[in-house]
């Protein structure tokens, strides 16, 4: 931009006014190359254009764009444009697609940039392969909208579910907030069902099929928390009733474990219980896994069983030459 010319200046004032509210005559000349007079003159030609510049008078005062202006086009530099798309591609492996909502819209910001600026943010958008996260799971994003507004508008809603194991039911839920958590999206709500109390639960968005906004509309509890009380309830609600007896006291054990696979009681100084539920066999005995004290399930014979099975499997990858037939567990 050439600031000799006159709308050149007119438009970094604009610009100088939104970037440092507040900024006085004399530092608005300074950053123009003018006088403080000159300066004042500029902001007196943006207020003829209509643009509602305010002042304040006194030591601490200065000039700052009013409230009622249309935001300017989006102006990036190139670290800001290649550091967006690199916050893109690291929470959201298919950002190179542009067939993809969030592809597409990340083409219609560098297309609206200068090429010198969008080039090398458009070139590692195309060729940067991204790893993705095993753990992530990105929910249809109507789906997630509409989850969004009802919370919002305290509207109830009737969702299909999916579970891991297969299993799909309708539900009336209080939708009272959504909540990202490691890559994750779930719906924390109150269940609304015809016979049984209500209960709170935790939904993974990704798993659900479909949503109706009903005409009922519901009331939060006061104070909620959302991310403490997602934490609180990941494991509560699913099909299989788990308990586990580890030997080590309950402030190692929580150093362990996520929080998702239910809650720890001490039953002793050096004894611990697990009590949660899962629809993920597979999944929760991968997790008990890590456990680094002997620990027994007791009360679920579908988790002992598939963890003989992670067991055997890790027995077989242990031995000598990596093919072994499966060994029995010796101590350590």
């Amino acid at each position: 931009m050439d600031t000799t010319n006159p709308t050149a200046r007119a438009l970094l004032c604009l610009e100088l006014l939104q970037d440092s509210p507040g900024i006085t005559a004399d530092r608005l000349g300074e950053r123009l190359g003018v006088t403080s007079r000159a300066a004042r003159r500029y902001v007196g030609i943006l207020r003829e254009a209509g643009i509602p510049v305010q002042s304040t008078r006194g030591p601490y005062g200065g000039y700052r764009v009013g409230r009622g202006l249309r935001l300017p086009p989006l102006t990036f530099s190139s670290a800001e444009a290649l550091g967006l798309v690199m916050a893109v591609l690291d929470g959201h492996h298919d950002a190179g697609n542009p067939a993809d909502p969030v592809g597409s819209a990340l083409a219609k910001i560098l297309r609206a940039l200068p090429d010198s600026v969008a080039a090398q943010a458009d070139a590692v958008r195309r060729t940067a392969a991204s790893a993705p996260d095993r753990a992530a799971a990105r929910p249809d994003p109507t789906t997630a909208a509409t989850l969004v507004d009802a919370s919002a508008e305290h509207r109830r809603v009737r969702v299909t579910y999916h579970s891991e194991s297969g299993r799909t039911w309708d539900v009336e839920v209080d939708p009272w907030a959504v909540v990202v958590r490691h890559g994750r999206w779930y719906l924390l709500c109150l269940t609304r069902p015809t016979s049984d109390e209500a209960a709170v639960r935790t939904y993974r968005v990704d798993r659900v099929s479909a949503v109706e906004v009903l005409d009922l509309t519901f009331t939060p509890p006061p104070d909620l928390d959302p991310v403490a009380l997602l934490e609180q309830h990941l494991a509560t609600g699913w099909e299989y009733a788990v308990d586990v007896l580890v030997e080590a006291p309950v402030e190692i054990v929580s150093h362990w474990l996520p929080r998702a696979l239910g809650r720890l009681e001490a039953v002793d100084e050096q004894t611990t219980r697990l009590v949660g539920t899962t629809s993920s066999l597979w999944w929760y005995a991968e997790q008990l896994a890590v456990l680094r004290a002997p620990f027994r399930i007791v009360g679920c014979t579908e988790l002992q069983e598939v963890a003989r099975a992670v067991g055997a499997q890790l027995l077989a990858a242990g031995t000598p030459g990596g093919a072994g037939q499966p060994q029995s567990a010796s101590s350590s």
